[in-house]
């Protein structure tokens, strides 16, 4: 039986989703007029950003789940093609096709053989693709950091009846938040936290200015 891996989200789909949910969000905070917000505009503008949100989280999910399993039917492919005893050259190709071009590139048929012959010795795998406990653990995750990233946002405009004060309380959140995503990225590839997290923030103001200026 193939162990699928332990983690669902790899840190750049982590940070992918809570920028994707911050931007949504403070294109709702963003679009509030301070000037003229009272509690029903904070109210309504609140709802929208949980809808909105809400509704992304669940479509994003869908979508993990279609990749997902278009991964798993890759998979299965690779492996009935590797174990397709007509032409095993037809499976050694299917196996370089999918491993990491610098792996590839290092590959002698001799090692593509042993691969093939380990495939063969793997319980017999169905024709067709299925989920597993882990990829709906991995919609779960997506749903979760799209729609809960939402909150720490809104929640100055919660607790604070002074808007101008809520709204510069919630950027001062939303940049943070956006640095922390950064930072994280950057130490995943590698880079300095840093830095990555000073260009995360710029990009996610950008992509909320082009997104407002859109009409999003």
């Amino acid at each position: 039986m193939i162990t699928p891996s332990t983690r669902v989200l790899e840190p750049s789909e982590r940070t992918a989703e809570v920028l994707f949910g911050l931007i949504m969000v403070l294109t709702f905070t963003g679009s509030l007029s301070i000037a003229d917000a009272g509690r029903a505009e904070v109210r309504v503008m609140l709802i929208g950003a949980l809808g909105c949100n809400l509704a992304w989280g669940v479509i994003d999910a869908v979508l993990y789940l279609m990749g997902a399993l278009a991964s798993r039917s890759l998979d299965l492919r690779v492996y009935h093609a590797a174990l397709d005893p007509r032409n095993p050259a037809d499976g050694h190709r299917a196996i370089r096709d999918v491993v990491p071009p610098i792996v590839a590139s290092v590959l002698a048929p001799l090692d593509l053989e042993q691969i093939r012959q380990r495939l063969a010795r793997l319980p017999e795998l169905p024709m067709r693709p299925r989920l597993s406990a882990t990829d709906l653990r991995g919609a779960v995750g997506v749903f979760l950091l799209v729609f809960l990233s939402t909150f720490p946002v809104a929640l100055p405009f919660v607790l604070m009846r002074e808007a101008p004060l809520a709204l510069r309380v919630s950027n001062a959140v939303a940049v943070a938040m956006l640095f922390l995503a950064g930072a994280n990225y950057g130490r995943a590839v590698n880079r300095s936290p840093i830095a990555v997290g000073a260009v995360m923030v710029a990009l996610g103001l950008i992509l909320v200015a082009m997104t407002m200026a859109l009409g999003g």
